[in-house]
């Protein structure tokens, strides 16, 4: 398998392998509630998302109560009359009034047992009144009983049974908070049994503004189909705790309260009456509970806000599974991918980028209902990051370390970074490769390194060295190894660089400036000392030479040989016979094409080989003028 079909093979199972944990973990409680982090701060962040157009919150306020302080709330019977007559003169299409009672005010002056009068027959009567009239529902709540059982808690008989449409006017009021205590969703049937008044509060209503008939098992609503299951649907929330349009109950309890132009908003609305007071227990957390004010919101307002998102239609909708899945492996795939192309630390650095750059999309999504996943994708792209860490630690970066250890000291990293890649890493194991060979060393080294000292001569070989190296390396040259004063160097490996040979001439020629600079250096590190001038030859020879890691099995090394080699060191020699610098093969000049500069030509026959070199005197090279 090539190099390349091994990384797409990687990739894939990265890929494959991270999407299934993500979506595996996607359905844990921890995880959806990491979900729900953000889609709560999608709604802080939004603010108020649009205008209400459906409902209207009746709040029992702080002004109310204080209005109404010396009467009970278990006697407010006629001032719920009062209030719901006002709101059907209003015009409103259905009242909802979020109180239970369990027991009527009439009943329990009678439980007394006072003398006979006339308050224990008739106090209720205007309340019974204006619920015998219909549009008015009331509510009824589930309780968990200590048995395990599941109880419904209704109104008095002399309130319910008042009630043109029975259990139809009748609606359960329990909202459902997730596990962390945040309201983000109702259910809009809670009992099946149509025998039963099963339809949630706000269903109720919603039905009754629309005077549909609560007795079906399925109703078309703005698009939605809702039947008789029990269906957990998303709340799309105007906005935060204050959106719903609110007016005080004690308003309209005033004389002459419908000429108050505020109550205009009332006409074509759905009205629910519910407490809003300082002390009331009737508080849940919301999407917008989150961040510094982490606001409740009263009951009765989350009951206009399901009103408005069921005769909207309008609803915070997941993408359908399957274009999830496609959703999540497409960004999965893109990260999966530069995790195996980049090194460890870019990955990272990359994959924190696209650990933050995944909620933006998210939001915008939200903008208009779509609900885009966010921890999902961040999982999934943690994972796949591990994924391929894992796959470096175990196979791929314990090979890439050997490189780094082979070729590290005598390369560039330039060209370590290009043999890390699968295609370009030689065959350590041998082949036969035509390359470049470049010897050089110091003319009149030995009498040189007799008038200086053992420190010294190190001390000017150091020097040396890293200076005429430099060319090598910048060129993608391997510096094969140092032989006393002899730098021996090959281009076209470890590296397959087609143009190895003019590579190694452009070397040459930046190794013989280097050397012409360093008899400066020699000047004034070592004066006085009557050594000669300093000076360098280069010998260059292309040719085919065995390339591989040779030794023993405590100490190898990457090296070339072959009659290459050996022409390349004759042709250093040659340079002083002939008192040049750099010295090339007819092979070098030809294989590195047009703009070598040449001098004096020789043939000669070198120790070592039968046949006659062309050689000539390399001066300069002239590169082709880029295309401006």
């Amino acid at each position: 398998m090539g190099a390349l079909q091994k990384k797409l093979a990687r990739w894939i199972a990265v890929v494959a392998a991270a999407t299934l944990v993500t979506v595996g973990l996607a359905q844990t409680e921890w995880h959806r509630s990491l979900e729900d982090f953000y889609y709560d701060y999608w709604h802080v962040f939004s603010g108020v998302r649009y205008k209400p157009q459906h409902a209207v919150f009746i709040t029992v306020d702080d002004a109310t109560l204080a209005a109404l302080k010396d009467d009970p709330l278990a006697f407010w019977a006629p001032y719920w009359g009062q209030v719901i007559g006002a709101l059907k003169q209003a015009g409103v299409k259905a009242v909802g009034l979020d109180y239970l009672y369990t027991v009527s005010a009439e009943a329990w002056l009678r439980k007394l047992k006072l003398p006979d009068s006339t308050i224990s027959r008739e106090y209720d009567t205007p309340f019974r009144a204006i619920l015998s009239q219909g549009d008015t529902i009331l509510i009824t709540q589930l309780i968990d009983l200590p048995d395990g059982q599941v109880a419904l808690l209704q109104p008095p008989d002399d309130q319910r049974l008042v009630l043109p449409g029975g259990n139809n006017d009748l609606g359960i009021a329990n909202l459902f908070p997730d596990p962390d205590k945040h309201v983000r969703a109702f259910y809009p049937v809670m009992l099946p049994d149509p025998a039963l008044p099963g339809l949630a509060f706000n269903m109720q209503l919603a039905l009754r503004a629309l005077g549909e008939d609560p007795n079906k098992n399925e109703w078309q609503i703005a698009g939605t189909t809702f039947t008789r299951d029990l269906k957990r649907v998303p709340i799309r929330y105007a906005g935060p705790p204050g959106t719903i349009p609110t007016i005080s109950m004690l308003a309209l309890l005033q004389p002459n309260a419908l000429a108050n132009p505020e109550l205009q908003v009332l006409r074509g609305k759905v009205a629910i009456i519910a407490a809003n007071n300082a002390g009331t227990s009737d508080r849940h957390f919301t999407p917008y509970s989150r961040g510094a004010r982490a606001d409740q919101m009263a009951g009765g307002e989350i009951h206009a806000n399901i009103i408005e998102t069921i005769l909207s239609g309008r609803y915070p909708r997941p993408l359908p599974l399957a274009l999830e899945i496609g959703y999540v492996a497409a960004i999965l795939a893109l990260g999966a991918w530069f995790f195996l192309t980049l090194g460890v630390g870019a990955g990272a650095a990359l994959g924190t980028l696209m650990l933050f750059a995944v909620a933006p999309p998210s939001f915008l999504a939200f903008q208009h209902d779509v609900v885009l996943p966010v921890a999902e994708l961040q999982t999934g792209l943690a994972a796949a990051f591990l994924m391929t860490l894992g796959l470096r630690l175990t196979g791929e970066e314990r090979e890439k370390s050997r490189v780094r250890q082979i070729f590290g000291r005598y390369v560039s990293d330039e060209v370590v970074n290009v043999l890390l890649d699968d295609e370009n890493r030689p065959d350590l194991s041998g082949e036969a490769r035509t390359v470049t060979v470049l010897f050089s060393d110091i003319r009149g080294f030995t009498t040189m390194s007799e008038k200086l000292s053992a420190h010294e001569v190190v001390e000017m070989l150091n020097a040396y060295f890293t200076r005429v190296t430099a060319p090598i390396l910048t060129e993608g040259g391997l510096v094969d190894k140092y032989i006393g004063d002899a730098v021996m160097a090959v281009f076209g490996s470890p590296v397959a660089y087609p143009d190895h040979a003019r590579r190694a001439v452009r070397a040459a020629l930046g190794m013989a400036k280097e050397a012409a600079n360093f008899k400066d250096w020699m000047q004034q590190r070592f004066p006085d000392r009557g050594l000669a001038q300093f000076g360098i030859g280069v010998g260059l020879f292309t040719g085919e030479a065995v390339i591989g890691d040779i030794g023993t099995p405590k100490r190898k090394e990457f090296t070339a040989i072959g009659d290459t080699v050996n022409a390349a060191s004759r042709l250093e020699g040659v340079t002083k016979d002939l008192k040049i610098v750099i010295a090339a093969s007819e092979s070098t000049v030809k294989a590195a094409g047009p703009g070598v500069r040449t001098g004096k030509e020789e043939t000669l026959t070198v120790k070592g080989r039968s046949e006659a070199i062309r050689v000539y005197e390399v001066t300069g090279i002239d590169e082709p003028a880029k295309p401006s």
